[in-house]
């Protein structure tokens, strides 16, 4: 029988300390992934969001001039606007953008054109670092439009000549309504009960801006909370903390955003990061504010 609140391997806790040093616990033993680097130019498409703006933030408070690109500033990796400017003498772009639209056409566009357009733009500047963010189980959920969509966008970074690194987030604690809201009926909610392990949009992008000043890894990392939930019961603490009385009803037909679930598919593999904020903390806090 599956334990509904497992904790993820506690050896692989990032550490959110000076610098945003990624670090590694193995026992009592912290062992830094990252050290602090020069001063470098990084530019973040996306970085009047909410990932985008916080590594932005979190960037210039370690003495990097971080450009937040955005149409808002002027800058827009679709159309191609501004990013020849704002690339020039760029060491890292991050692209933490999103897509405006989520129909699975427009959503597979956007990305694959946004994409195409920065790597040949940081080809042309010289960009030594491409740094993108996405989803844990882009590969397992094919009949998702906006998980096919990131597929696509992964396979074009990696097919680019230029270093990259790529990092799959679990869902945010802060997407958590948003996924009820998708499900409801009414005053009914219907959720699969498959297992979810979300994490804090704080611990994601501090563990992306510690990835954005190190080395290219050419690979896929993931990152994803200390605990997973059965979606339904998730949906009733996030609810009942709101003082919310819609019902969640679990059903394993149920559909997120167009796919069926099962334990492995929202879930992040055994050698992921995993953010220190649990969702019980993040829960108190957010209510209290809301």
């Amino acid at each position: 029988m599956r334990n509904p609140r497992k904790t993820q391997d506690v050896d692989k806790v990032f550490s959110r300390h000076a610098a945003h040093t990624a670090s590694i616990d193995r026992g009592h033993q912290v062992i830094a992934t990252q050290a602090r680097s020069p001063s470098m130019k990084i530019v973040v498409i996306g970085g009047t969001g909410l990932i985008g703006s916080n590594i932005v933030n979190r960037l210039r408070l370690d003495g990097h001039e971080a450009v937040a690109a955005s149409p808002r500033t002027g800058i827009n990796a679709m159309t191609g606007e501004g990013l020849g400017e704002a690339l020039a003498g760029t060491q890292v772009v991050v692209d933490a953008s999103n897509s405006p639209s989520f129909e699975d056409q427009a959503v597979r566009e956007f990305f694959e054109t946004s994409t195409r357009n920065l790597l040949a733009a940081e080809a042309a500047a010289g960009v030594g670092h491409h740094v993108a963010l996405s989803i844990v189980g882009t590969d397992r959920l094919p009949e998702n439009g906006y998980f096919r969509a990131k597929v696509a966008q992964e396979n074009l970074i990696k097919a680019s000549p230029i270093p990259y690194t790529i990092l799959r987030s679990a869902q945010f604690f802060e997407f958590i309504g948003g996924i009820i809201d998708s499900s409801a009926d009414g005053d009914t909610i219907r959720l699969s009960p498959a297992l979810i392990q979300p994490i804090a949009a704080d611990d994601v992008s501090a563990l992306l801006a510690d990835l954005t000043v190190g080395a290219p890894m050419n690979a896929i990392v993931e990152v994803a909370g200390p605990d997973r939930f059965p979606l339904d019961e998730l949906a009733r603490q996030f609810l009942a903390a709101r003082q919310d009385r819609r019902e969640v009803v679990a059903d394993v037909h149920a559909r997120y955003f167009g796919s069926e679930l099962d334990d492995r598919s929202l879930v992040a593999g055994d050698d992921a990061r995993i953010g220190p904020t649990r969702f019980h903390n993040w829960l108190s806090r957010s209510s209290a504010r809301a």
